[in-house]
């Protein structure tokens, strides 16, 4: 809540809010990049059509960014897949378990949304340390907890030791 008076006080918001929705529609359209290349893959291998498939899992999608939690999805998406012939032993093993290994959805956000707090900052977007951070952020993901909030709070030892490399390397 300091954090949103501070920023009122300063006359930030507007500007910040006007970065935002823009880096949110960047974020959307990097899901749905990865999304259309792993059905593809997925399609291909499983000899299933993928605008089939992509339209049997629009509830899950939906769902997913409503609550903004893989958790909350996993019912939905067991629903999903059976509407799409996954077996049962399959869906119910891989669906639960995929759905707190944040890899793709979550590293997309996180980077973007850093990237995002860099520019506002003036901070420099350097491409070697952004490998860095993408390649740590994969292994984080994978034990990040499947609770609305929990890749962020697992992630943010990352971000921080990221911003701060940075903000020490501007001083230099």
């Amino acid at each position: 809540m300091g954090i949103f008076a501070n920023m009122t006080y300063a006359g930030e918001v507007g500007r910040i809010l006007g970065v935002f929705w823009k880096v949110f529609l960047i974020i959307i359209a990097a899901h749905l990049i990865i999304i259309l290349f792993q059905y593809t893959i997925a399609c291909s291998v499983g000899k299933k059509n993928i605008f089939t498939t992509l339209k049997k899992e629009i509830p899950g999608y939906l769902t997913a960014i409503g609550t903004q939690s893989s958790a909350a999805t996993i019912p939905v998406n067991l629903q999903c897949s059976e509407n799409m012939g996954v077996s049962k032993g399959i869906r119910e093993f891989v669906v639960p378990l995929c759905a707190t290994i944040h890899l793709s959805g979550s590293t997309i956000t996180l980077t973007s949304c850093a990237i995002a707090v860099m520019m506002l900052n003036n901070m420099p977007v350097e491409f070697s340390k952004m490998v860095g951070f993408i390649a740590m952020l994969g292994v984080t993901m994978v034990a990040a907890p499947g609770v609305p909030g929990g890749a962020v709070m697992a992630a943010l030892g990352i971000l921080q030791s990221m911003l701060d490399s940075l903000k020490h390397n501007l001083h230099l």
